[in-house]
């Protein structure tokens, strides 16, 4: 009985096929001469750079990110003369650490680019053992202070909301301080992703340093200002002929941003600091701020970390600073004293 054909059966003669394929030239590259081999012992720190760059960006990694890996990495590379990722050992990390004239703290975070670059040569199995991740530098913790209502206010009293420019600035700090969102979040916003009916931002993955989506409430005064800065934003567009619909601009309507290092509000609020003795009136100090005004109305940690967008428990503990008598008050309610 002849066996039925299906729709999977492939009709063509395939072994015939195969044997119509040419045959390689005896010119033709060997793998070995390859200049990018996917192995542990002969794939140049060059080359694993610019593949794992590749990912990262395919990924959605900022540009900034990416920089601070390949200026690392070529630093480290420049040190100690090591050419191939397997060369890379503890004692040459030891040797680039100490070639360097600078604080601990910056030690710390260049070592810390280095280790993740070394992570992504691991997933991409050009390394066996994080040998790594022993390594590490001990630093200072100084407590960073989340900014308060009353600085806020402070400023706020200070501004002149009749100029545009300032008008511009008391929004940003109040959405930094009321959302917690990062500066680099903030300039990315457009007026659609602003509901004025609901009172929340809609924020997309694509803007968001985690890439996931969240939806953060504003106040009924927040609402009213972004009502004001959004009906200025479209005369300053229309004046000079401006397309985009970015919520935060220039005065001339072009984007606040043009760099990770190069932020016009970030700016503007490092002046305002300087200029009314306000310490902590920073993007920055604003996150923490948000953090900590969430835990005093009895936010958890939890819900906390979800808002401000991290992915570790213990990174939220940190923006959360509590003095030594704050910590006694709230310990005290627990006790039956």
């Amino acid at each position: 009985m002849t066996k039925r054909k299906g729709i999977l059966d492939v009709e063509i003669d395939v072994k015939k096929l195969l044997d119509e394929l040419p045959t390689p030239r005896s010119n033709a590259p060997k793998i070995e001469d390859k200049q990018l081999i996917l192995s542990s012992d002969t794939i140049l720190i060059t080359n694993a750079l610019d593949v794992i760059t590749r990912q990262m960006k395919v990924s959605g990694n900022r540009s900034r990110t990416i920089s601070d890996y390949t200026l690392h990495v070529k630093h480290f590379r420049s040190i100690t003369k090591v050419q191939y990722v397997s060369e890379i050992t503890a004692n040459t990390i030891y040797q680039w650490l100490d070639s360097m004239k600078v604080s601990n703290q910056t030690k710390l975070t260049r070592l810390k680019c280095l280790k993740a670059f070394l992570s992504r040569c691991f997933d991409n199995r050009w390394i066996e053992m994080k040998f790594w991740n022993m390594i590490n530098i001990k630093v200072d913790q100084k407590v960073k202070e989340g900014a308060t209502e009353h600085e806020v206010n402070v400023l706020l009293s200070l501004l002149d909301l009749g100029n545009f420019i300032q008008l511009r600035d008391a929004v940003a700090v109040l959405v930094m301080f009321k959302t917690g969102i990062r500066i680099n979040t903030l300039v990315q916003l457009e007026e659609r992703h602003i509901d004025l009916k609901n009172n929340v931002m809609n924020l997309e993955g694509s803007i968001m340093k985690n890439h996931r989506q969240i939806k953060l409430p504003f106040d009924d005064f927040l609402k009213k200002l972004l009502e004001v800065l959004i009906k200025q934003n479209a005369v300053i567009r229309g004046e000079y002929e401006k397309k985009n619909t970015l919520l935060f601009i220039t005065k001339y309507g072009d984007v606040i941003s043009t760099s990770p290092t190069h932020n016009n509000i970030q700016k503007r609020l490092n002046k305002y600091s300087k200029m009314y003795g306000l310490k902590n009136i920073n993007p920055h100090a604003l996150r923490r701020g948000f953090a900590k005004s969430l835990l005093d109305k009895g936010a958890n940690v939890a819900v906390i970390s979800k808002a401000l967008g991290h992915s570790d428990l213990s990174v939220t503990t940190k923006y959360l600073y509590l003095d030594v008598d704050e910590v006694a008050n709230n310990l005290r309610s627990y006790l039956n004293i």
